[in-house]
């Protein structure tokens, strides 16, 4: 059965809830928290392979793309599941992908945006008040009212430093 599922709204504790099972189920990834959002939502990267080649992903920088994190997901159970049954995915052993190249996910950037568009957050609570007034405050940043959770001037992660230092 698929751990992640592709028709549901997603939001930050599905997601931790994919890894922690993907991460059971699948020892030989790595996941690391490279930091933490606004509201104090850790912010994972998972790391797949261990060649040379360094290739990062990543999804949700702005809240309405919330899908792009399901997508970066499911691709990580399928590389998995590939990794494990010895075979091809898309015409690519991921066997020899996974000695050749180091692949860097980060599926959400912006959690609070996420959980804000999908619904964790109703739209009467003080959290989502909070975030309209801060979409208020900059007005020429062309997000949508409300949408804009992570902007505040202190959400910027330097994750260059943390998956490329040697």
């Amino acid at each position: 059965m698929a751990i992640v599922q592709t028709n549901i709204n997603y939001t930050h504790e599905i997601m931790m809830s994919n890894l922690h099972e993907l991460n059971n189920t699948y020892p030989f990834i790595q996941i690391q928290n490279v930091g933490f959002s606004v509201l104090g939502k850790s912010i994972p990267v998972i790391k797949l392979g261990r060649g040379k080649k360094q290739v990062f992903y990543s999804a949700s920088i702005h809240a309405q793309e919330w899908i792009t994190s399901v997508l970066l997901m499911k691709f990580i159970e399928d590389y998995c599941l590939t990794y494990v049954n010895n075979s091809s995915l898309f015409g690519v052993r991921i066997r020899d992908l996974f000695t050749q190249t180091s692949i860097y996910i980060m599926p959400m950037v912006n959690p609070d945006g996420v959980d804000l568009v999908t619904g964790f957050y109703p739209i009467n609570s003080e959290i989502y008040r909070s975030f309209q007034s801060i979409a208020e405050n900059f007005p020429t940043i062309s997000f949508p009212s409300g949408y804009k959770a992570n902007f505040n001037g202190e959400s910027f992660i330097n994750f260059h430093h943390f998956i490329f230092k040697k």
